[in-house]
C-alpha cells in the first residue's frame, strides 16, 4: 500500500531538520477523493468528482493536527464508492503532499453530498518522544 506522506515532502522535511535546507510549506491544503489507493503520486483511482476541497486545521499538538471545519463535496457527479483521499498544495495541478485511506468506505449516488466532518481528518507525525 502506498498511502502516506509523499516521498518528496518527507525528504524536504528531513533535509530541513538535518541540512539546514529551508522547507517551503504549502499556503493551503486541498483534499481530493479516490475510489482506491491513490498510489505514490496521488493520481491513481481518482473519483469521478475531481473537485478538490480546501481543508483547515487546528494548531498541532503532540505531533497531530485535526481539521477545524467540515470538508464537503456537494452534488457529486458520479455514483461510486470513496475509500481514499489525497492531499495537495493547490486546487488544481500543484504538488502531491500525501494520501490516506478513509476509516470506512462510503458509497455515494450522483447528486449526493459527501462530508468529512470537523475533527475527522487527522495528520500525524509519529512516534513522538514522551
Amino acid at each position: 500500500m502506498t498511502t502516506g506522506i509523499a516521498s518528496g515532502v518527507a525528504n524536504s522535511l528531513v533535509n530541513a531538520l538535518t541540512r539546514a535546507t529551508n522547507y517551503t510549506a504549502p499556503t493551503a491544503f486541498w483534499v481530493k477523493l479516490h475510489t482506491g489507493d491513490p498510489g505514490s503520486a496521488g493520481t491513481s483511482l481518482a473519483a469521478g468528482n475531481t473537485t478538490r476541497q480546501q481543508a483547515t486545521f487546528s494548531a498541532a499538538a503532540s505531533g497531530s493536527g485535526t481539521t477545524s471545519a467540515d470538508i464537503t463535496w456537494t452534488n457529486v457527479s458520479t455514483s461510486e464508492t470513496y475509500s481514499h483521499v489525497s492531499f495537495w498544495d493547490a486546487s488544481s495541478a500543484g504538488n502531491f503532499i500525501g494520501s490516506a485511506a478513509l476509516t470506512s468506505s462510503r458509497a455515494v449516488v450522483a447528486g449526493d453530498s459527501f462530508t468529512i466532518a470537523t475533527g475527522s481528518l487527522t495528520l500525524s507525525l509519529t512516534p513522538i518522544a514522551a
